[in-house]
């Protein structure tokens, strides 16, 4: 079995998301008329304010930007309509959130991967891989809103060892960007682990680097020398 992260490990989310949160904030002005957004750290307080309310929004990353939605709108309109406008808005968000672009040599490298192995998705975030046209490759897909936890905790990795019966953590490969939450959760169970790294990042963690890859071209022949070759 062979997992994989989403955002900046098969696209480069930077661009997406940008471009998800410009036009979204567009189209609610458009609604309501100007709003004051305010900076990262403006969205950061309010969001551990809105944890400090409802824990779910921790890893229920849709209802967080849903509920942001709201209070940046409140007294623009009734508790309904505003409700109705957050979630319209959030809609709007999404279908522009999936408008990705792979990485080169991504669709190429997970076709033929699917062909040897069961293949899944780990995620912290609200991309639908079965929204994509690689979709269709991978036999699961686990957010943090079903193992309602972020990596690097276990639920993500737990839930994926489960959907094979007697498959065992040291049978698995992880494929992510992220030092913590994708490489030290995976690594910390004894999973398997090679890291996207397209940055040129340097390794600042207190156990061994794992092998790196930054040409999705080159995947499938370190899986075969690392791993089949076994």
């Amino acid at each position: 079995m062979i997992t994989f992260d989403l955002d900046d490990t098969l696209w480069d989310n930077r661009p997406t998301i940008t471009n998800a949160e410009i036009e979204t904030r567009k189209w609610i002005e458009s609604k309501v008329g100007n709003i004051n957004w305010g900076d990262l750290n403006d969205f950061l307080l309010l969001r551990e304010a809105l944890i400090e309310k409802d824990q779910s929004i921790a890893w229920d990353i849709s209802k967080l930007r849903i509920e942001i939605f709201k209070e940046k709108m409140k007294g623009l309109g009734s508790s309904h309509d505003i409700q109705k406008l957050a979630e319209d808005a959030f809609d709007f968000f999404l279908k522009k959130r999936h408008e990705i672009k792979l990485f080169h040599g991504v669709e190429d490298a997970i076709k033929n991967l699917s062909k040897n192995y069961i293949l899944g998705v780990l995620t912290n975030g609200n991309a639908d891989i079965y929204k994509l046209n690689i979709g269709k490759y991978f036999k699961f897909s686990i957010s943090s809103l079903e193992a309602q936890d972020s990596k690097p905790n276990k639920s993500h990795f737990e839930l994926a060892k489960n959907y094979l019966l007697n498959l065992t953590y040291n049978e698995m490969l992880h494929i992510g960007d992220h030092q913590i939450n994708d490489i030290l959760g995976a690594h910390s169970l004894g999973i398997n682990v090679l890291w996207f790294n397209d940055s040129e990042a340097s390794w600042n963690q207190n156990f061994e680097k794992p092998e790196e890859f930054s040409n999705w071209q080159n995947l499938e022949n370190i899986i075969k020398e690392k791993y089949e070759s076994r």
